[in-house]
This record gives structure tokens, C-alpha cells and sequence, in this order.
């Protein structure tokens, strides 16, 4: 204790007791007081699991309360937004629904935009562009399948950029420096975030014109305005949004590397929305770090393969008419700077000018001492971190397809809707790295490679694939031979995971805890593939 207590009888106080003087404590207090302080010490854990314990049980009891409230689908809903899983929505938790259902969306913080200097130096980009081989496209021909000529009036008329050359300020380019915490070769950062998640879904397709752009958001705008006069910064699927990378970095300069998803509307009134999406827009700027300088900017759509541009049109004016979809090939579309930004005017020591660059006159000539990157990465190594950034599930190596049939066992998947749900799952991620050798292809290159007379085994192990493979998406397990022991088409796999726990010969159960249907179903079918290889190995 951490007084004594006297218990002199009363009436028999010692002379110091009635003084009010205090008796020293004897030996067995300080025993007592002891053993009194081990006590405390050890009831400290037996407290803290009694906590977990009673947390614990609460928990349990609101789950299966959500479970008897929600059912559950419910559920699923509920725990996307519950990121602290504690089975209560906090405010900022429960703002997806809020501006799901009003529609605002609050103001996102943008740094300032750069006030534009008039004698700042200027770079002057052209616009290339060779129009889309409308041969290229799979299926969308004039009358076939109920394609109208208006439908592809936009698309048949875009055959030049909108406008072949524009001048910027090199603060513009302030938008695609690091923030302050990413300043090491190989950071990534968003540029424009993207806003989609559960709740949001997709962005409507009944649009022509986009909204105002604002902050960061101002140049990409400018940018591929060039191209077109519609263009969408913000694309109505995921990825959505812009990416960036230090691919190196010197005392002076950044060489940022970055990627963008955007798409344009092609179409306009009369004519019913025609969209038209590159797979992605990437490039890199070569600028000071405090935006005064751009010694080079690039941005292109790739066109290394057979085909690079998806396309949607609906066939009437709301969202739930009809859409018609088709892929094809774009040679080229390209922004390229005709060389460094140069300032309008030179000034000396004092201040005074030497040199001025009258409107419409030609730039003033300057020699550029060249760049030593004091640290850098590859091209290469910078793209895959954008694609990691982009998409979780490219933490999983995909190699062409005639790599992969170097390895033992082979999956092949692709798909929007399996990007955006379980090949972000760590679970599979991490199947998919320890079991598997992953790949992906398009019909067209399968079929090319089918054709190939000069590779007689590659061939055939496209041929197989291609006897398996249904619209829209094929998921297929295949063995180093190229024989495909297990498949499943995506649209059956949605049906699938559509299906409730409760319904006969749904393929998933919550039984054993909480899981994303589409999660337990991907992950059995590897596990059945895995399975059905050992009987092919074994013999």
C-alpha cells in the first residue's frame, strides 16, 4: 500500500501518534506491498486478453447479426467500405456512397496551377497521326450487324490531328514533377488519381462532351486536345487516371516516364456517342526540376501490337440502349517537341536585355550542355512499375506466349472485368507466382501465329488454344506441350460467381469465412488445374 494504516487500539496511541508523527513501517509491509505489486503485474495480461477476448466475442456477434440483417451479398457490399473492418462505417468510410447517390463529388486538392510567365521559355509540340486501318477492326463493317455508316461517321472522318502544332510554357509541365516525397529513380506517383471503385461502377456512356478540366488535368487536356476535340481524361473503366516515374535523375533534370488512360468521343450530335480508346497513352518528359526547362517531351500510343484500340457505340441516346464493341489498329498517334523550350528574351548580369524573340520570329539559338544522370533505371524497368501501379496483378510476370511454354505449367487470362476483381486478390497473386507461368495473347496474334508455317510447334500450340477459345474471353491451364487441360469461358465464370451461396451447385461458399465469390471461384479453378496436371505429368 502506499500509506501505512495504525491500528492502535483507541485510547492507547503512543506520544508520536498523538503528536501526529507517523511510525516507520515494519519489515512485512514492505513484503505486503510486494507481493501487492506482483499481483498488479500479473492481472495486467489476464486484463488484456480478457479485452481481446470480450472485442472478440463483440465482433463475432455483429458479424452474424450483419449476416442475419444483410444476407450475404449484403455483406460484401458492406466490408468493401468498411476498410478497418470493424463492422461500423465512419464518415469518410460511408463518402463513396454519399457521392454515389448525390452525384458531387467533394474538390480534390490540386497544388496551385503555375502562373503563366510571359518571357518563361516556350516549347512548341507537333501532332502526328495515322488513322485507324478500319480493315483492322474484327467484325464492324458497313451493314454488318446492324453497323450503320452514321455510326462510324466520326471515325471514318478523323484522319489528321485537330491541331498539328501548339505552343506551352515550360511551367505547364510543372503538373508531371514528383511530389515532394517521391524524389528517388523508380518512385511512382498518380498524376490525375482515379475515382473508380465499387460504388462508382463506370462512368455513363451517353456523353459528347467532357467536363472542364482543372489542376494537374489542364495539360493532359491541352495535350490531346491536339489529337481530337473530345478527348476524356478520365476514362469510364478502370485503369483510369494518369501514372509517372523517375526513370532518372541529375542534379538539375528528372527524365519522368509516364502513363495515361484516356479516350475520346468521336461522334456528336445527331449521331449516337462513338468511343474511341487507345490501351494507353505513355511517354517522357526531360525537364529541370523546377519546371523553368523541358529539354524533351514524347507521348505516343504503342503500336507494337496487331491491334491497340478498343471501340464502343451505342445504338440510342440512353444509357441503356444497345452498344456495339470492336478492337482494331492504330499506326500511329504521337506528340513530339520540335526540340528544348527557349526563352522569348536573354538578359545580361544587370538585368538588361540582349537578345528578344519577336512574335512569329524565329526562336533564339542556344547550344545545351548534355545531361549526366547522377542515377537512373531503364525504360523498361520504369514501364513496369507504371503497370504495377496501374494494375496489382502484373506483381505476377506475364511472358508472350511462346516464352511461356518454356516452363512447366501455363495459365492464360485476361478479361477488364477479371483485371478489376480477382487478379487483384492476394490470394491468387500469390497462387498464380508460385504455381504458375502466365501469359496472355489476342485472337488475332493466336491465329498469326497459327498460320506460321516457319514454326510448326509454336503452331500448334496456338492452334489448341484457339479450339478451345470462346468469345469474349478464354481462361485456360496448359501444359508445356500446349495442351489445354482445363478452361473456362468468362462470361460462364461470371454467371458463376453471380449465383448465391445458398443456390444448388454454386461453385463458392461463405461458410468458412468471408470471401469474394469471384476469389474463391478463380482460385478453385487454378487448384482443379493443378490437379488435373498431375495426371497428365504422371504419365
Amino acid at each position: 500500500m502506499a500509506a501505512d494504516v495504525d491500528k492502535t487500539p483507541p485510547g492507547n496511541e503512543s506520544n508520536s501518534s498523538r503528536r501526529g508523527g507517523r511510525r516507520s513501517p515494519g519489515r512485512g509491509s514492505w513484503v505486503s506491498r510486494g507481493v501487492w505489486t506482483l499481483l498488479v503485474v500479473a492481472a495486467v495480461p489476464l486484463l488484456a486478453y480478457g479485452i481481446k477476448h470480450y472485442q472478440d466475442a463483440q465482433l463475432l456477434q455483429r458479424h452474424e447479426e450483419s449476416v442475419r440483417t444483410l444476407g450475404a451479398e449484403g455483406l460484401f457490399l458492406f466490408s468493401s467500405l468498411d476498410t478497418n473492418h470493424d463492422l461500423y462505417l465512419s464518415a469518410e468510410e460511408f463518402k463513396p456512397i454519399v457521392e454515389k447517390l448525390t452525384g458531387i463529388t467533394p474538390p480534390v486538392d490540386f497544388e496551385e496551377e503555375e502562373i503563366y510567365d510571359p518571357d518563361g521559355e516556350t516549347l512548341t509540340v507537333e501532332a502526328k497521326m495515322q488513322p485507324l486501318q478500319l480493315d483492322s477492326m474484327t467484325k464492324s463493317k458497313d451493314g454488318f450487324l446492324g453497323v450503320s455508316h452514321s455510326s462510324l461517321s466520326g471515325l471514318r472522318s478523323w484522319k489528321s490531328p485537330a491541331v498539328p502544332f501548339s505552343s506551352f510554357s515550360a511551367g505547364q509541365f510543372r503538373a508531371l514533377l514528383p511530389p515532394k516525397n517521391k524524389v528517388e529513380v523508380g518512385d511512382t506517383w498518380w498524376v490525375i488519381p482515379s475515382e473508380l471503385n465499387i460504388f462508382t461502377g463506370y462512368l455513363p456512356n451517353n456523353r459528347y462532351h467532357p467536363p472542364s478540366p482543372k489542376g494537374k488535368e489542364v495539360l493532359i487536356h491541352s495535350l490531346l486536345s491536339m489529337f481530337h476535340p473530345r478527348p476524356f481524361i478520365k476514362s469510364r473503366f478502370a485503369p483510369q487516371g494518369a501514372v509517372a516515374c523517375i526513370r532518372a535523375s541529375s542534379d538539375f533534370y528528372y527524365d519522368i516516364v509516364f502513363r495515361i488512360h484516356a479516350e475520346f468521343q468521336l461522334n456528336d450530335v445527331p449521331d449516337f456517342p462513338f468511343w474511341f480508346t487507345p490501351g494507353k497513352f505513355t511517354g517522357n518528359v526531360v525537364l529541370s526540376k523546377d519546371a523553368s526547362h523541358v529539354r524533351s517531351f514524347h507521348l505516343y500510343v504503342p503500336n507494337d501490337r496487331s491491334l491497340n484500340v478498343d471501340m464502343e457505340w451505342l445504338y440510342g441516346a440512353s444509357e441503356s440502349s444497345n452498344m456495339e464493341v470492336d478492337i482494331g489498329y492504330l499506326p500511329q498517334l504521337e506528340l513530339q517537341s520540335t526540340g528544348p523550350s527557349t526563352p522569348s528574351v536573354i538578359v545580361d548580369e544587370k538585368g538588361d536585355v540582349i537578345d528578344r524573340r519577336e512574335g512569329g520570329g524565329e526562336p533564339i539559338q542556344f547550344v545545351f550542355e548534355d545531361i549526366r544522370w547522377s542515377s537512373e533505371t531503364s525504360r523498361q524497368e520504369a514501364d513496369r512499375r507504371l503497370e504495377v501501379a496501374l494494375y496489382p496483378f502484373k506483381k505476377v510476370s506475364y511472358l508472350p506466349f511462346s516464352e511461356a511454354f518454356e516452363r512447366e505449367i501455363m495459365n492464360t487470362c485476361s478479361g477488364r472485368t477479371l483485371r478489376e476483381t480477382v487478379l487483384e486478390s492476394s490470394p491468387v497473386l500469390a497462387l498464380l507466382n508460385q504455381s504458375f507461368i502466365s501469359s496472355w495473347s489476342l485472337v488475332r496474334e493466336l491465329e498469326n501465329m497459327q498460320a506460321d508455317e516457319q514454326n510448326l510447334v509454336l503452331s500448334e500450340k496456338a492452334r489448341l488454344h484457339l479450339e478451345n477459345y470462346n468469345f469474349p474471353v478464354e481462361m485456360m491451364v496448359a501444359l508445356p506441350n500446349g495442351t489445354i487441360i482445363h478452361h473456362i469461358n468468362a462470361n460462364f465464370f461470371l454467371d458463376q460467381t453471380a449465383m448465391k451461396p445458398e443456390e444448388e451447385g454454386a461453385p463458392f461458399s461463405f461458410s468458412g469465412g468471408f470471401e469474394d465469390p469471384s476469389t474463391s471461384t478463380y482460385i478453385n479453378f487454378l487448384k482443379e488445374g493443378l490437379e488435373r496436371a498431375k495426371e497428365y505429368l504422371a504419365q
